[in-house]
């Protein structure tokens, strides 16, 4: 079994987008404190919030996002991957193309569909992915190395 997680440029543009967001909300309770005399403990619920989602993103982001198993393969937390989950013996073939300008990896199925992994959202070589696909593939068909 192999498992491929989020880049740290993924995982860094995620935790900064969600910062602004807990920025932004611990100003508004700081400025109701300061202008609508509420009380100083309010700005302890904010505070609790943004610990708890930085601490919820970092596990959430430290998962894996494509596994492959001597079975098939499954693909999570990648929006309009297609298909995310599939046998090797369902799948035609392997082609590295891009989409949009970003550098994928798409799994066609034999029914006709498919599965689109950005390979640059991924903490992995895109050569070595391509190759440990290929792997996969090949094994999940039956194929085995010569000589072996």
């Amino acid at each position: 079994m192999t498992d491929y997680r989020f880049s740290p440029a993924v995982t860094a543009r995620l935790l900064g987008v969600t910062m602004l967001f807990m920025a932004a909300l611990v100003a508004a309770a700081t400025l109701g404190v300061a202008v609508a005399n509420w009380h100083g403990a309010v700005l302890l619920v904010p505070a609790l919030v943004v610990i708890v989602v930085v601490v919820g993103l970092m596990a959430w982001s430290n998962g894996w996002v494509v596994r492959l198993t001597e079975d098939g393969y499954r693909v999570r937390r990648i929006r309009g991957a297609g298909v995310t989950a599939a046998r090797w013996k369902d799948v035609e073939d392997a082609v590295t193309t891009e989409v949009l300008g970003s550098r994928c990896v798409v799994l066609r199925l034999r029914d006709g569909r498919t599965t689109t992994i950005p390979v640059d959202s991924l903490h992995a070589d895109r050569e070595q992915f391509a190759r440990t696909v290929g792997e996969h593939l090949t094994r999940g068909h039956g194929i085995r190395p010569l000589g072996g």
